[in-house]
């Protein structure tokens, strides 16, 4: 019997590549960190002898597992320093991924958000269970722990997660039509128009990491983010704003000089927009201009 040679590892990785970059990203909220973890699982996996894995998929999601926690450590000790509020890394993702509910509202910037207030083992195993649906053995290898430690650690991460994530379905027609109606009121300026569809309690967030100008802090409550974004927004270009799947959802980017300036996704829980997160860092932008494929 002929043992596995380089050609099947690296077939099998391409094969699993996005699978990998999901998980990666669910972890870590930045696509950039996510590709330094899948170049850091190939190369463990290119010296792992495949004769002896039983399953393969299963063994190269623990490798970028273990990648990933180590790198969300390293992560949180950046944005410590990091110059404003802290966003995700959007993504322009092709309309399949929208079409997994679960996918897609996994990778929501609104979900993405609350998954950053969890420890890091407790976000590996909701990612894994929860998103992936991995059996807690499986999970247990990846994260160092016993399988009866993940059960727990999943429960506590599952009500944590819970009691955060957006309150109801919206439907992807709702949130479509909510994103037209809030983009033509940004683009005429219409402070009526902004308040008839944010919540008394919306919060605006803005990332500029210290290289572009954004808000400092949350703007809290409909009347200040309807000023903000009637006098901010109201002064750009026509045709400016374009609507764009990103993270599953519909969302909006600013161009100008056909560069990409900024990209806005929306928070909508009971019909009304209660969070805005607009993402102007240029280093937070480069995933914008092409489609990434994700996959569970």
């Amino acid at each position: 019997m002929t043992a596995p040679g380089p050609d099947t590892a690296t077939e099998t990785f391409l094969a699993h590549r996005n699978l990998l970059f999901t998980v990666a990203y669910e972890m870590l909220g930045s696509a950039a960190d996510a590709e330094d973890v899948l170049q850091e699982t190939w190369l463990r996996w290119a010296r792992v002898d495949l004769g002896e894995v039983r399953d393969q998929r299963a063994y190269l999601v623990q490798i970028t597992t273990r990648q990933a926690l180590g790198r969300l450590r390293t992560l949180g000790r950046r944005k410590e320093s990091y110059v404003g509020t802290w966003l995700p890394e959007p993504l322009l993702t092709a309309p399949d991924v929208a079409d997994d509910v679960e996918l897609a509202d996994s990778v929501s910037m609104a979900m993405l958000l609350v998954l950053e207030t969890l420890r890091p083992t407790e976000r590996a195993v909701f990612v894994l269970r929860e998103v992936f649906d991995l059996p807690y053995d499986e999970i247990a290898e990846a994260v160092g722990k016993t399988p009866a430690a993940v059960r727990q650690i999943g429960h506590r991460a599952r009500s944590h997660v819970s009691a955060r994530r957006p309150r109801g379905a919206v439907s992807p027609a709702e949130t479509r039509d909510a994103l037209e109606a809030f983009r033509g009121a940004v683009e005429t300026g219409d402070l009526q128009g902004l308040l008839d569809l944010l919540a008394p309690d919306v919060v605006f967030l803005g990332d500029g990491g210290g290289v572009k100008q954004a808000v400092p802090r949350p703007v809290v409550g409909a009347d200040r983010v309807a000023r903000l974004l009637a006098n901010g927004y109201g002064k750009i270009p026509p045709q400016s704003l374009r609507s764009v799947q990103v993270n599953g959802h519909p969302a909006l980017v600013l161009r100008l000089d056909g560069e990409v300036d900024t990209v806005v996704a929306l928070r909508i829980d009971d019909g009304r927009i209660t969070g805005l997160y607009a993402v102007r860092n240029p280093a937070k932008l480069s995933h914008m201009e092409t489609e990434t494929a994700l996959r569970r």
